[in-house]
């Protein structure tokens, strides 16, 4: 009776950590439902894998994979996902516009996109100073707002140095 007891439990755990049952590591393949490939593990970034479609590279959480049989299973397939993706990353594009609210890199407001060219985008701080970032050095997100790869500390500092607009990289 109490070997049944011992069984139970054991199997409860296993079947509520299926993801964690196996090692994920990169090159780990990545299918759907039907056994068809999504893609493949990447990397892994803590409680994150980044996946790599051939089209798209999505960074996904664990917990929306279960392992077995040396592979991963994804509940979406590869035409799903790249969909996705693409739909996120035209939301995050759209995002770096005029009047976007930009955050540092800690998520604290820093300023206003007050315009945008192909390579650069002019940010109205706080302070009246507008500075100018190469338009790789923001990142649109997909609640409309936009991030630069500085603290607003950071920022400020460059900015203090220079008596009009400054350029940050």
């Amino acid at each position: 009776m109490r070997l049944i007891a011992v069984v139970a439990a054991v199997s409860a755990v296993a079947l509520s950590t299926p993801a964690l049952a196996q090692a994920i590591v990169p090159g780990m393949q990545v299918t759907d439902p039907a056994g068809a490939p999504v893609g493949s593990v990447k990397s892994v970034q803590g409680d994150n894998l980044l996946i790599n479609t051939g089209a798209h590279e999505v960074l996904l959480p664990k917990a929306s994979f279960t392992a077995t049989g040396g592979k991963l299973l994804f509940g979406m397939t590869k035409t799903q996902l790249d969909a996705e993706a693409e739909k996120a990353a035209a939301a995050a594009q759209a995002s770096v516009a005029a009047g976007a609210t930009v955050k540092g890199l800690q998520g604290a407001d820093i300023g206003k996109i007050d315009s945008v060219t192909d390579q650069a985008v002019i940010i109205a701080l706080p302070s009246g100073k507008k500075v100018q970032l190469s338009r790789t050095g923001v990142r649109g997100n997909a609640d409309g707002s936009v991030t630069v790869g500085l603290t607003a500390e950071q920022l400020d500092a460059q900015v203090q140095s220079s008596p009009s607009s400054t350029t940050a990289q």
